[in-house]
């Protein structure tokens, strides 16, 4: 048991935990005491490198309760006509959130009604012996949100949770429980960020989904912090017969930065189309691990995730598909792309097949490139610069995926982030230039 377990019990102490949520808490503290510490032998956590949490100290909850947005801060914002729920260093901003519809509630403010639905799905979902940070936040639960949308019915407007962290030394931990009943719809967006400051906290984040029968979810998932930010979250998701989730997941890469998910077809004819950027520089770190179960038969995965990895920085992909023994008649396919743009770079990705049943159309795949030779050697035909086709390129590599986002305002306010960033990346112009002059 490592010294990360012990101090994070000892911050349970500090809490005034929900009664009705004590149950779920002793048994994710024991849980979380018995499972044993990764290490490199852990074949789920054998590239994700743990010792910048090692040398994490958590010291205490998130701030008081008056701390608010700054303007610097306010304009990192998603301008989107939305009920927007603002949350600084784990603590509730009521002066820059909306008035929230009765669908949408914080645990602590749960009617008996609301307080019933939270305990036959909250927990339920994921699958906590698999999922070592899933247990602890389940240990350190004593507050969240409920976004339950009623049968046959649509939330008006797209629901937006912000989580910003600052330079404190605290520890946040975030819980988000989606309901979708039969028939209804939403669109949902998770937006991290943190201030310029070099960070030194810990956010531990997970969202439980239950997607009822023809029920449909947009759900956007986006890691924009500080490059020294902490951060391990999950994403755990149960479709129903014919639902159907189209999600979007983008991390820019930190000091570790790890999401988890979590995908259970469970009922005929459930769709999922799964999409996903990382782009670690320096010496960041990113680490996406999905798992896709196919438990019954009729149904589809269509899962896409591009990476561009530049300086010393680090990627890793892991992504599995499971096809139960009655899983028959299963669609599903998953395709791993990435780019490296340095020599120091390095990427880890395994895509893996698990198949039980013998009526399934199935396929995967990873690459691992540089930039495409004759594609720069056009560019520069046209009168670029080999370091401005190369920004153009990279830029193009995930501009793709940036095309499909189906919400516009999300679209409109990654790109031009994006593509600045691009404009920026200072080590691929340099690198470029060099070679060119190398070349000559």
């Amino acid at each position: 048991m490592s010294d990360f377990q012990h101090q994070a019990i000892r911050l349970t102490a500090q809490q005034q935990p929900l009664t009705w949520l004590e149950e779920l808490r002793n048994k994710a503290t024991d849980d979380w005491l018995a499972q044993p510490w990764p290490t490199r032998k852990t074949e789920h956590w054998k590239y994700t490198p743990m010792q910048s949490l090692h040398k994490t100290i958590l010291y205490t909850w998130g701030a008081t309760a008056s701390q608010t947005l700054d303007k610097a801060l306010q304009n990192e914002l998603i301008p989107m006509d939305a009920f927007q729920l603002v949350f600084v260093n784990g603590v509730f901003d009521p002066a820059h959130s909306s008035k929230l519809p009765e669908s949408v509630v914080h645990f602590s403010q749960a009617n008996a009604e609301q307080q019933e639905l939270i305990n036959k799905y909250l927990g339920k979902i994921v699958e906590g012996e698999q999922h070592l940070f899933a247990t602890l936040n389940d240990a350190w639960l004593d507050d969240g949100v409920l976004i339950h949308v009623p049968r046959n019915q649509q939330l008006e407007k797209p629901i937006y949770i912000v989580n910003v962290v600052t330079a404190v030394k605290a520890v946040n931990n975030q819980r988000v429980l989606i309901v979708l009943d039969e028939n209804s719809r939403a669109d949902i967006v998770e937006h991290y960020f943190s201030s310029a400051d070099v960070q030194n906290g810990f956010v531990n984040s997970l969202t439980e989904i239950h997607i009822g029968d023809n029920a449909n979810l947009h759900h956007y998932r986006l890691n924009l912090e500080e490059e020294h930010a902490l951060h391990i979250g999950a994403v755990h998701v149960d479709l129903q017969r014919n639902a159907r989730l189209r999600g979007f997941a983008l991390a820019l890469g930190s000091s570790l930065m790890r999401v988890d998910y979590q995908l259970n077809h469970r009922g005929q004819g459930a769709e999922l189309d799964l999409q996903g950027i990382y782009l670690p520089r320096n010496q960041q770190v990113v680490d996406y691990h999905t798992n896709i179960c196919h438990w019954v038969p009729h149904c589809t995965s269509n899962e896409v995730f591009r990476g561009i990895v530049s300086d010393s920085a680090q990627a890793i992909f892991n992504g599995r598909i499971y096809i139960h023994k009655d899983a028959q008649k299963t669609l599903a396919e998953l395709s791993n792309k990435n780019m490296l743009t340095s020599s120091k770079a390095e990427v880890n990705t395994k895509p893996e097949l698990e198949i039980y049943a013998d009526d399934v159309k199935c396929a995967h795949g990873a690459t691992i490139s540089q930039l495409n030779a004759n594609a720069r050697y056009y560019l520069q035909s046209r009168g670029l610069s080999r370091a401005e086709a190369d920004v153009m390129l990279s830029f193009g590599f995930i501009n793709e995926l940036l095309e499909q986002i189906a919400q516009p305002v999300v679209h409109d306010y990654l790109q031009p982030r994006l593509a600045k960033l691009f404009g920026r990346d200072n080590s691929l112009i340099a690198a470029s230039a060099l070679a060119e002059l190398t070349d000559d």
